[in-house]
């Protein structure tokens, strides 16, 4: 394997960082130990950068190439997510009728509206419709929010040659 430059980001199959390199997972640095690495990265990735630096986290993440509206070291997503109503495109559910049916005198307690003629009213209703008319919908729980992914490993080197620009 070439040397690679100083703070290459390579994809590794196995469970550990090879000699010269380490796992990108945000672990802080100490500057005085690693001026070069710190040269390149500063604090882009977190640190108080008087006397550490992070390396970029990779955990749980998909790397983006920067670009507009895409800053080096900036974070976003989540893993999961619950939606809100807001987040939601407008929509109806439909009423759960059963419209043939002729209705009854007797309480209904728990069946659904039958079929009936002029049942229409003018006014303020004066009773709600039951909850199984109604209800929720959904349980108000996160969803994986992640694409097919396949787990490797993102290392990044310690030594190496020192890029210079392009």
């Amino acid at each position: 394997m070439a040397e690679p430059f100083l703070s290459e980001i390579r994809l590794m199959s196995f469970n550990f960082p090879p000699k010269g390199w380490a796992f990108c997972n945000g672990q802080l640095l100490p500057i005085n130990q690693n001026q070069a690495l710190f040269s390149l990265l500063g604090t882009t990735y977190g640190g108080n950068g008087q006397t550490n630096f992070a390396l970029p986290n990779l955990r749980g993440r998909v790397p983006i190439h920067q670009g507009p509206g895409f800053n080096l070291g900036a974070q976003a997503g989540a893993e999961s997510h619950t939606l809100t109503v807001g987040e939601m495109p407008q929509h109806l559910h439909p009423v759960q009728v059963s419209p043939t049916t002729s209705g009854g005198t007797a309480n209904p307690g728990g069946a659904f509206l039958g079929g009936a003629n002029n049942v229409y009213r003018s006014g303020t209703p004066s009773q709600a419709l039951h909850p199984s008319t109604v209800g929720l919908t959904g349980g108000s729980q996160a969803h994986t929010n992640m694409q097919p992914y396949l787990t490797l490993n993102f290392c990044i080197a310690l030594v190496g040659i020192f890029p210079s620009p392009n």
